[in-house]
């Protein structure tokens, strides 16, 4: 074993007795551990609340979407479709129709409100469909030619409408569009022409941002906001999620910028998703403000170590141990310092992201009102890395100035004052 290791872990910890520095050098170093351990437990929980928040916005919205540069639909959605399917990672692409609507209702509840009313193709929706709380996802026209529409639970139990069951019947509802609404002022003695639909079912609230949102088919959302033979737009679906900034760049490059605009699913909710990362990269910076002090305390533990060392070093020097190899003994301390702190924090962080993943050992408070019953954990690996990687680097860099001072000991005059 090279000598100059044998000397540092000999500093750093002595069998024979316990020093004030020791015990010093050990609060750094579960100073470290606990810096390195919270980093990664609260990072995890970040990226983890980080995926259920995409989840639950990718389960209504799209992977990709195209839609027109100047916002007047896209009129030749045949060739768009055959450009969008032909391109590599996509696996599904629909068209699609949006807008507002007031949704207008017979029932007493609260059903006279602005919706935001989508025009899909049922057999485009499989795997892209909202999951059902009641009812099905049918669109299609009945016995009596009256088309479908499926409405998120909170906005129908709010209303009152319910799907047909054993023992009821289903409600009808009435859409009203702004073209229908300006046509019908153009006419003095005409009425606002309210399209009727039969609620076919009801799907799970997920997020406050969907609460207003219906379905309804394609070729009904284009009568209803007077769009035949155009759409809003298409919807992609892609195997990979993170596959969407390289198919985003392969069809901007195909279709141009001029004539259509390509969003992925970070860009819909651009904002959302910063604040997020916003807050999990002040939380770290927070956070490693533990290492960092932990750091300053390895500092002055080594610079103690070089004052009660100091004859020790010139005895070093005279039997001729270089001044490079002086300053390698304290970095070598430090990175030792380092290296137990990072490696007890990451078995211990790891540990309790792990044990939470699995069991759940926090709770939601009130879960009832969340998604999820206890907090979400997900490690990824290029966070842990970075931060065994700072936290290490900053231990190795505290020693620097301690390294430093000791190889600057003159030999002759560490002997004589320690005489």
């Amino acid at each position: 074993m090279d000598y100059r290791f044998q000397i540092a872990r000999r500093y750093l910890a002595s069998r024979r007795e316990v020093s004030l520095i020791s015990i010093i050098t050990g609060i750094s170093t579960v100073g470290v551990t606990l810096g390195v351990a919270s980093l990664i437990v609260v990072l995890s929980v970040m990226n983890g609340f980080y995926d259920v928040v995409r989840g639950v916005l990718v389960s209504l919205d799209p992977h990709v979407r195209v839609v027109s540069a100047q916002g007047e639909g896209v009129a030749n959605v045949d060739s768009l479709l055959r450009v969008a399917r032909e391109t590599r990672h996509v696996t599904a692409a629909a068209p699609y129709v949006e807008g507002k609507a007031l949704l207008m209702s017979d029932n007493t509840g609260d059903a006279n409100r602005v919706v935001r009313v989508r025009g899909v193709e049922a057999s485009m929706m499989k795997g892209a469909a909202p999951t059902m709380a009641m009812g099905r996802f049918d669109l299609s026209r009945n016995a009596d030619g009256v088309p479908g529409v499926v409405l998120n639970q909170r906005l129908g139990q709010r209303a009152g409408l319910v799907p047909a069951g054993r023992t009821q019947s289903s409600t009808a509802v009435g859409l009203l569009s702004a073209p229908a609404v300006e046509r019908t002022l153009t006419n003095i003695f005409g009425s606002p022409p309210v399209r009727r639909f039969e609620v076919r079912g009801l799907f799970q609230s997920q997020g406050t941002s969907k609460g207003q949102r219906v379905f309804v088919s394609l070729a009904e959302a284009q009568q209803l906001f007077r769009t035949e033979g155009r759409v809003t737009g298409v919807e992609l679906r892609l195997d990979n999620l993170e596959r969407a900034a390289g198919v985003k760049a392969a069809l901007q490059r195909k279709l141009g910028t001029d004539r259509y605009t390509v969003q992925t699913w970070y860009d819909l909710q651009r904002s959302l998703y910063d604040v997020m990362q916003l807050e999990k990269w002040g939380a770290s910076a927070i956070l490693g403000l533990i290492v960092i002090v932990a750091a300053f305390n390895i500092v002055g533990s080594l610079t103690m170590v070089v004052i009660e060392k100091r004859a020790d070093v010139g005895a070093l020097q005279a039997m001729g141990v270089s001044r490079g190899d002086v300053r390698r003994i304290f970095l070598l301390e430090g990175a030792l310092i380092g290296a137990l702190g990072t490696g007890l924090g990451l078995v211990l962080g790891l540990g309790l992201a792990f044990l939470q993943q699995h069991y759940g050992l926090v709770p939601m408070a009130q879960a009832e009102s969340f998604l999820i019953d206890a907090y979400p954990v997900s490690v990824q690996a290029l966070d842990v890395v970075l931060i065994a990687v700072v936290s290490f680097g900053l231990c190795v860099l505290a020693a620097l100035y301690p390294a430093v001072r000791a190889a600057a000991i003159e030999p002759a005059r560490a002997v004589h004052l320690d005489g």
